[in-house]
């Protein structure tokens, strides 16, 4: 990941014609190293994690908690697995309003981020690693009103005690705090 870091920089800052050749060149080997590593064909590593320009930084994802009763809500996902409320921060998006847009969008509910109550570095928490680097800010947030509609991407919404977790989606969220 760090190659593929320094190879896209290159690739943004440099004016030589020599140089934007070797950062290229860089670039693939970094795609056929974390192939080789993940078992991922090279053409889609090169798809998820060549394909941006500019200097490279983290994506940002945000997850809703909300609390009923000691209990969290999840969303079930449509591949089976559930999750927090959540997903990739929309450009013009703050954490905020994209924290509620996404429970408005999966789960149907409106509701008030109130505060953050975690951040982590994806790739330390969750399976399987990305071959780019994700902070994920973790929201708690308060109902306002609304009620779970199914959707393109959610097929339902439920509140679950800690001892009583469905399968999750864990390239989104685990068990562990």
């Amino acid at each position: 990941m760090k190659i593929q870091s320094l190879a896209q920089a290159g690739l943004a800052f440099s004016k030589d014609v020599y140089d934007t050749e070797r950062y290229e060149r860089l670039r693939d080997i970094s795609a056929e190293i974390l192939s080789y590593k993940t078992e991922i064909p090279v053409e889609k590593v090169k798809d998820l994690f060549c394909n941006e320009e500019g200097y490279q930084t983290p994506k940002l994802d945000t997850r809703a908690a909300i609390f009923k009763e000691d209990k969290i809500l999840l969303v079930h996902e449509n591949n089976g697995t559930w999750s927090l409320p959540g997903g990739w921060v929309d450009v013009l998006e703050s954490v905020k309003s994209n924290t509620e847009k996404e429970v408005r969008e999966e789960a149907g509910l409106e509701v008030r981020a109130e505060r953050i109550i975690a951040i982590q570095d994806r790739n330390k928490h969750n399976i399987p690693p990305y071959a780019y680097g994700v902070c994920k800010v973790f929201v708690l947030c308060e109902v306002m009103g609304g009620g779970f509609t199914e959707n393109i991407e959610t097929v339902g919404s439920e509140y679950f005690s800690v001892d009583e977790l469905p399968i999750l989606a864990e390239e989104k969220v685990t068990k562990n705090k």
